[in-house]
């Protein structure tokens, strides 16, 4: 079976390059450095919300998946996030990507001035400049997967994230992608789901986090479902459990949030 990554990666290339026609490099950074002058950004610390929080749900605003097609088309963002946040949500992660999953950068700008739970932007990050794009429509944290980068552009990408005042979340599906790792990273996600053959597996959080000092932010994305599985998770050092198709294939993903959360606590 083909790598879908592939083909995101190749079309995310194209994406960016037209948005530096649009917009070209040098105007988003300078539009980006003056508002930070100005103090125009709030800072939500998606770390601090995760480790604080009894749930640590990351609940994801997710209408499309390559593998399963749209699963909440007609899903509002306006309705749904300030839902997600009402209901319990230690942080948001919204979709970015069109193409794919059927994503908008406005999708942030919208619902920023909305909530004040922390915010990711969940995207294929490959250059610095879906980072400019990421401070300006509102995000308070960025998505790196070490699939997509070396160790050297994940850096690069990780250090100016920290200019931006972008806390980041490194993803890696596997115990190779662990070199990625440096001290300076904010929360480490693994993803149970392979991004080339969709299986998925929550194991692959269990078998990570037993390799990984206790002093990391854990997050396991992915395949979670089932309330027992979060706490299990929790038991085994992770403070971030991000979903999205669990509750984006209700009529009414807030409120599955909430009853979710509540089985959490039962």
């Amino acid at each position: 079976m083909k790598d879908i990554l592939e083909d995101i990666i190749a079309n995310k290339r194209k994406e960016v390059d037209a948005s530096k026609g649009l917009l070209p490099f040098e105007n988003l950074r300078k539009l980006v450095e003056k508002k930070m002058e100005l103090s125009e950004f709030a800072k939500h610390s998606m770390r601090n919300s995760l480790l604080n929080s009894q749930s640590g749900i990351i609940s994801e605003f997710k209408r499309k998946s390559p593998s399963k097609g749209w699963i909440h088309e007609n899903a509002k963002v306006t309705e749904v996030v300030p839902q997600y946040a009402q209901n319990g949500a230690s942080a948001i992660s919204i979709l970015t990507d069109f193409t794919f999953f059927g994503g908008n950068q406005n999708f942030i700008r919208e619902v920023r001035p909305l909530i004040e739970t922390p915010i990711l932007r969940k995207d294929f990050i490959i250059d610095e400049y879906q980072l400019y794009e990421a401070k300006l429509i509102g995000a308070d944290a960025v998505l790196l997967i070490a699939a997509d980068l070396t160790k050297v552009q994940c850096h690069e990408l990780l250090q100016r994230a920290h200019q931006l005042e972008l806390e980041v979340l490194l993803e890696i599906h596997d115990e190779k992608e662990l070199d990625y790792l440096t001290p300076e990273v904010d929360m480490l996600g693994v993803n149970n789901r392979h991004l080339g053959t969709f299986h998925t597996d929550v194991q692959q959080s269990y078998d990570i986090a037993k390799l990984l000092p206790k002093e990391f932010t854990l997050v396991s994305e992915s395949g979670i479902s089932n309330p027992s599985t979060v706490k299990e998770l929790r038991n085994a050092g992770f403070r971030g459990f991000l979903i999205g198709e669990t509750f984006m294939k209700e009529e009414d993903p807030g409120a599955a949030l909430k009853t979710f959360i509540q089985q959490i606590h039962n």
